[in-house]
Parts: C-alpha cells; sequence; structure tokens
C-alpha cells in the first residue's frame, strides 16, 4: 500500500531514514515522506512520525492544481469526515498564497459526505511542503505522548544524562530489526534501549561492564537478558545477533576494562560487534564525536547522522553493516 508519512521537523534526517524498517521509501519533502509499505500498521512502530495517511494523490501547491485533483479523485464517503491542510516549516507562502482554510474547505465541498469538523470519523488531509501539494486519508497517528510517559525521571532506576524514549526507539528501528530477532546493547547502562526493543516484539540483550547498572537495569526491564561483561570480550558466539543498537560512552569516567583510551574502546568494541553479527545485519551506534574513519575499519558505513542535543553536546549517529 501507497503511504503518505508527515513527519517530525526535530531532525533533517532520521525520520526518513527511520521509514526504511517498514516500508520503501519512494519519495521525500520537508517533513514529508511517500513509501511503499506492505502491512500500514507496522508504522506505529515509529517515533519521528507524526501521522500515517493512505497516499491519494500530489499535485502543485495552489487552490486551482488541488481542485483539479480533487475532481479526478471524486471521492465519497459515508462516515462523518473532516478536511484540514497543514503548511510545514520549509513550505513557501510566495509560491503557494492561498491559505490553510481555502484547501480545508475544498476538501469539504468537493467530497460526497457528511462533514463532521468535531471528532471526525474520517480525516482527509493536504500537506504543502516547498512545491507540492500531497493529499491522503489519515489512517493513525502515532501517539508520541506515550514516550513521554516513558521519560527515564519516571523509571525504577535513574542515572543523568541517559537517552530519552523516542531517540531509543529511533536508533532500534534504524537498525531495520524484525519482531523477534535478537538484538543487542553493549553498553546497556539503564536499559532504555533494550526497554523500546521489547516493546516492539524484539527479543533484547544488554550487557554492561557496571555492576551497578546491571542491578539498576534489571529493575527497568521486563524481559531482556542482561549479562555483565566487557564489551570488548563478550560471553556471545560469532554470528549470533540480527542487531546491534549502543549508545558509546562519552569519557573516560565510565566503567571499561582493558583500554586506556576511548580510540582503543572504539576499535576494540567495533571489531567485537562485527564478530557477533550476523551476515549483512546492522549494527546501529552512537557517539559524542564523529568516529566515521574508526567505524570504517571495521564494518561497511550506511549512514551518518546528527542530532545536537546541547551547545556542548552533539551525537553521531551511525547504520553500520557486517559484511
Amino acid at each position: 500500500m501507497k503511504l503518505l508519512f508527515e513527519l517530525s521537523g526535530e531532525n533533517p534526517t532520521l525520520p526518513y531514514a527511520e521509514i526504511e524498517c517498514v516500508a520503501t521509501v519512494l519519495d521525500t519533502h520537508p517533513q514529508v515522506a511517500i513509501a511503499e509499505c506492505p502491512v500500514p500498521a507496522a508504522a506505529r512502530r515509529l517515533a519521528m512520525t507524526h501521522v500515517v495517511l493512505e497516499y491519494l494523490g500530489e499535485c502543485a501547491p495552489d487552490i486551482t492544481s488541488f481542485r483539479h485533483l480533487l475532481s479526478g479523485l471524486s471521492l465519497s464517503t459515508d462516515q462523518l469526515f473532516a478536511g484540514r491542510a497543514k503548511l510545514v516549516h520549509d513550505g513557501c507562502q510566495e509560491k503557494n498564497p492561498c491559505s490553510q482554510r481555502e484547501f480545508e474547505r475544498l476538501i469539504g465541498t468537493m467530497i460526497t459526505g457528511p462533514v463532521q469538523l468535531i471528532n471526525p470519523v474520517e480525516e482527509y488531509r493536504a500537506i504543502l511542503s516547498q512545491d507540492r501539494c500531497y493529499f491522503g486519508r489519515v489512517l493513525f497517528r502515532i501517539d508520541r505522548g506515550a514516550y513521554n510517559e516513558r521519560n527515564p525521571g519516571k523509571r525504577e532506576f535513574f542515572h543523568p544524562g541517559v537517552m530519552m524514549p523516542r531517540m531509543a526507539r529511533t536508533l532500534v528501528n534504524l537498525s531495520l530489526a524484525k519482531a523477534g530477532t535478537t538484538i543487542l546493547d553493549p553498553f546497556c547502562g539503564t536499559g532504555g534501549i533494550l526497554i523500546e526493543a521489547e516493546m516492539i516484539g524484539l527479543h533484547a540483550v544488554g550487557s554492561d561492564f557496571d555492576p551497578a547498572m546491571i542491578l539498576g537495569s534489571k529493575e527497568n526491564v521486563k524481559e531482556s537478558d542482561l549479562l555483565l561483561a566487557d564489551t570488548t570480550r563478550l560471553p556471545v558466539k560469532d554470528c549470533s545477533v540480527g542487531a546491534v543498537v549502543t549508545d558509546f560512552p562519552y569519557g573516560q569516567s565510565v566503567c571499561i576494562k582493558k583500554v586506556d583510551t576511548m580510540e582503543h574502546l572504539y576499535h576494540n568494541a567495533l571489531e567485537e560487534i562485527n564478530r557477533v553479527l550476523k551476515i549483512h545485519s546492522r549494527a546501529v551506534v552512537v557517539t559524542h564525536r564523529d568516529i566515521s574513519a574508526i567505524a570504517a575499519e571495521h564494518m561497511a558505513v550506511l549512514q551518518h547522522h546528527t542530532q545536537r542535543v546541547h551547545k556542548s553536546l552533539t551525537r553521531h549517529i551511525m547504520v553500520l553493516l557486517r559484511n
């Protein structure tokens, strides 16, 4: 099924890459993606998507073109419906002088059926992004509030500086791991990545060299297996893990073994991650600096994203492939 994704604007590249876990991306515009998705409901696992719609068509972002698009579709419904329009932040008002209300009014008048603006059963949505207007029928919205309910501060065990649930879910999705796949986080900390992996049906395994983190993680996770282990010497068989997702330590204060510099840690840990991964499987690793050159010595670098956390921390998110 061809779907239209209304995306979060919080990162310029991650929302598009995340969709690959459930669909094949066909086209992109600012905060919009079109993709072929065999199981639309699977898109509920996405963290950086706001709305998932059935793709109905697209046109130039002016009212005349939109009227022509709706005329050709000849849509009708027995359900109470509403029309909505959104101008995303990169939309060009000079190219599109019409108001969002004009687009919404046109949807209401050119679709045959009962209009209900408050709590409609169906919603048809126009998204105006730069030089295109995308149109679709809403299938569902992603419950982003549920991620806030899983805020790390609400967990049984908390440690400062941990990753927020929405980013942790995004990283898991970048691995392309499917339900039932074994996913490993060799620097599991408080278990945030493991929690998100569990929620989408993955077999999560976490390890850490710090006993306090393993004890704390046992309070946070429900079904994950936890190992007290040195990441550079994991008690895991060769080619036995379907995906690795991890947030590397950010400084010398962390509890690490048999390495005297972060440089050595990166090399040794990536070598070990490559060993335990199945052939053609992905590792998603997060670091506080660009280690692309180091990573390329061990695995193929497929993607490199950045996320600014605050003025002194920019995360580097790399998607690596075990050849």
